[in-house]
């Protein structure tokens, strides 16, 4: 038997020789951005991103898997990108608002921001449930055009609710039957609805994104005033989650009339609007999203 004075050395040439372990896979869960999951590894999400052929600012599909690499991976892989840094700088801890959120400031107005972002008043009025005419709150999240200048200007922690507003996040979650039989009860596609459903909140009630959208169907406090005063035949109950569900399947429902049961058109106008996708044509973000629900609704059929 050899000395152990002898055998230490060796081991610790084994264990400097070994190669690093190989990329482990990560099933995206519900609320998951390329963010949260390169941030929990401590990466960039570039540094994600490019090991994995995405775009940094891609939407991951829920219960698709992403690659988390090595450091040595990640590391490789930007540098046949052409860049380096993988590992997360440091930071206070809070992640960065979705992409496309804007905090208004002090003086901002409506037709102000819609001119900066190169769309039209009735376009950003409509994506954020606004009449082209409000007045703006300063402090107030609002949801502006990805590839326009204001979309670079976000605050990195968005006031998320600066005043008392319907509907209400609860700490509920629902299920697929649920929203199915919600969605039958209104005539609209159950695997539809589910599908935007799990897509916006995986079915947590207790959502609110940086844009302000609230709750399981993710209703944004003017699209929940225009469902109760047009569409819902009693007074929705701004905090269950289940009238949550029903304002987002009567909104769903009110898009398929409009747009004469184009399915596509009305995924893509409940994430946008649908007047601004008429004016506009679809946002990047909105392709992505209109993709993500189709990719989904064929699990809840």
């Amino acid at each position: 038997m050899f000395p152990l004075r002898f055998l230490l050395p060796f081991v610790l040439l084994l264990a400097i020789a070994a190669p690093a372990s190989a990329s482990s896979p990560h099933v995206v869960g519900p609320g998951e951005t390329l963010w949260s999951i390169a941030s929990a590894n401590n990466f960039t999400t570039r540094a994600l991103a490019v090991y994995n052929g995405l775009d940094p600012e891609a939407n991951v599909i829920l219960g698709a898997t992403i690659k988390v690499p090595t450091l040595t991976e990640a590391q490789a892989a930007l540098a046949a990108a052409g860049d380096d840094g993988a590992t997360a700088p440091a930071n206070d801890g809070s992640p960065p608002p979705a992409l496309g959120a804007y905090t208004v400031r002090s003086g901002d107005t409506l037709s102000g921001l819609a001119a900066k972002g190169g769309v039209t008043i009735a376009a950003l009025a409509e994506m954020n449930g606004f009449e082209p005419d409000d007045q703006l709150v300063a402090g107030t999240a609002i949801k502006v055009p990805v590839g326009s200048s204001l979309a670079a200007e976000h605050s990195a922690n968005p006031t998320r609710a600066v005043q008392a507003a319907s509907p209400a996040a609860t700490p509920t979650h629902v299920t697929a039957s649920e929203i199915a039989a919600v969605a039958n009860r209104n005539g609209v596609p159950a695997a539809l609805a589910t599908a935007i459903a799990w897509q916006e909140s995986g079915f947590s009630n207790a959502m609110i994104s940086a844009a302000n959208a609230r709750g399981v169907m993710q209703i944004m406090p003017g699209t929940w005033d225009f469902v109760q005063d047009n569409l819902a035949l009693r007074t929705l109950d701004p905090t269950s989650a289940l009238d949550n569900v029903g304002a987002g399947v009567l909104y769903l429902g009110h898009l398929l009339r409009e747009t004469g049961g184009d399915q596509a058109l009305a995924i893509a106008g409940y994430y946008q609007g649908l007047a601004s996708v008429r004016r506009i044509g679809l946002l990047p973000e909105t392709r992505q999203y209109v993709a993500n629900v189709v990719a989904l609704e064929s699990r809840f059929d």
